[in-house]
C-alpha cells in the first residue's frame, strides 16, 4: 500500500485548502482511512476519519470547518479545509487501515495570522 498526499501549502487564516491523499496497492473500499495531523513538539492528532462504509468522526477541534471525504472508485482521500485557523498549521498524514497502518509522507499546511 502507498498513500500519496498533496495539497498542502501556505494559506491566511479564514481561507481553504483541499488536501487529497491518492491510494495504490491492495486497497479495500471497506476498509476505514483518515487524516493526522502532527504540529511541531507536538503528538500525532486524529483530524477526522471515514470508515468504508462513508461513516465520519472528526476532532473536535475541526468539527464544521472540514469534511472528509473518500472516492472508492479512484482510491482517493480528501480532507476539505474551511476557516483555517493558525493553530491548524501541521503536518498532515493520510491513514489507511487494513490490520496495519499505512502512512502517508505528509503534507505541510502553514496557516498565517
Amino acid at each position: 500500500v502507498q498513500l500519496v498526499e498533496s495539497g498542502g501549502g501556505l494559506v491566511q487564516a479564514g481561507g481553504s485548502l483541499r488536501l487529497s491523499c491518492a491510494a495504490s496497492g491492495s486497497i479495500f473500499s471497506g476498509s476505514p482511512m483518515g487524516w493526522y495531523r502532527q504540529a511541531p513538539g507536538k503528538q500525532r492528532e486524529l483530524v477526522a476519519r471515514i470508515t468504508g462504509g462513508g461513516s465520519t468522526n472528526y476532532a473536535d477541534s475541526v468539527k464544521g470547518r472540514f469534511t472528509i471525504s473518500r472516492d472508492n472508485t479512484n482510491n482517493t482521500l480528501y480532507l476539505q479545509m474551511n476557516s483555517l485557523k493558525p493553530e491548524d498549521t501541521a503536518v498532515y498524514y493520510c491513514n489507511y487501515y487494513s490490520y496495519l497502518d499505512y502512512w502517508g509522507q505528509g503534507t505541510q499546511v502553514t496557516v498565517s495570522s
